[in-house]
């Protein structure tokens, strides 16, 4: 089959590997779509040690089952596997489980590549009317949806809400905050081909991080993880509100302890979904819910070196590229 493969920093070499091999209980997949990711860019550029290469990326995907009883089924794929046996997997919350595994981080391949194994309870079943390059979208908006959840049931209800990021993240945020019955929601993207594009593309008012007006967000969705977002989370979050901190980018700095001690901010670290976040999340695209899903550029997965390097140098206004095998 063919692949894309990381093979160093900055390196991706599209080639020829192995076919993947379903092992017990698990279902192959041709893949149809599948999304690039910022922990795949982390991972491209050297950042990322459990990553290492030579491994094939790549975990936002849906396609079709090829072979056994489901063959021809139509699936977006939760990359998450894990034991279904621990304390955090019998209380729901799955994605804490100690021996998960996530597809694009060893043992596991990930979903560069034309075809990928998968257990069959990590396949959600999509409806022959969405596009698979929507249902693809399942697992970055799954994070959102995720930080969102989490955040509301600590408040109960909010009006105002900040989403600081405007990647598929972000974006999948901001939906999820809409989905949920907030009213008001402001993206801060530094980017502004990506502003125009999401104001154009995704119905949601976009600023520089520098023009965001007022204060008082009764939630603050940092989808970027810098010292320097934590740092504008903590200022402009209400007293009593929440910050849901989904990003990745810096492991320490900007939080203001003390102002979130004063004013009782939650701070609510929230990594990746839970089965069910992932399955409500996909129904929510399969219902509309989630607007139009047309905020994604589609390239071939052959130009995925390339789609890299332009994400990098800042020339992608799109929040997603989906590579197509």
């Amino acid at each position: 089959m063919k692949a894309l493969v990381y093979t160093g920093p900055k390196e991706l070499d599209c080639r020829d590997v192995p076919d993947a091999v379903p092992q017990a209980g698990e279902e192959l997949i041709r893949v149809d779509s599948v999304g690039i990711c910022g922990s795949d860019m982390h991972a491209y550029l050297g950042h990322d040690a459990r990553r290492p290469a030579p491994l094939i990326l790549g975990h936002e995907a849906a396609g079709v089952i090829t072979g056994g009883p489901r063959d021809g089924q139509r699936v977006t794929i939760n990359p998450l596997v894990t034991c279904g046996a621990c304390r955090a997997c019998l209380n729901g919350q799955d994605n804490l489980c100690p021996a998960r595994q996530i597809i694009s981080m060893p043992p596991r391949e990930g979903a560069f590549a034309e075809l990928l194994a998968m257990p069959g309870g990590n396949l959600v079943p999509v409806p022959d009317n969405v596009p698979l390059s929507k249902a693809a979208l399942a697992e970055p908006i799954a994070c959102g949806w995720h930080a969102v959840r989490l955040s509301l049931a600590v408040l109960g209800r909010a009006e105002r809400a900040l989403v600081l990021g405007g990647g598929a993240i972000g974006v999948g945020a901001a939906l999820s905050l809409k989905a949920r019955g907030v009213n008001e929601v402001l993206i801060a993207e530094p980017n502004a081909p990506r502003r125009r594009f999401l104001e154009l593309n995704c119905d949601f008012p976009a600023v520089a991080p520098d023009q965001v007006p007022g204060a008082d967000y009764d939630i603050v969705i940092d989808g970027v993880g810098h010292e320097a977002t934590r740092a504008q989370a903590s200022a402009l979050v209400r007293p009593g509100g929440v910050i849901g901190h989904i990003g990745l980018g810096q492991a320490t700095g900007g939080l203001d302890i003390r102002r979130m001690t004063l004013q009782e901010v939650t701070f609510i670290g929230t990594y990746t979904y839970t089965a069910q976040d992932f399955q409500d999340t996909a129904q929510a695209i399969f219902e509309g819910r989630l607007g139009r899903l047309d905020w994604f550029e589609s390239r071939a997965l052959a130009d995925g070196a390339k789609s890299f390097a332009d994400i990098r140098a800042g020339m992608v206004a799109s929040p997603k590229i989906i590579l197509t095998p």
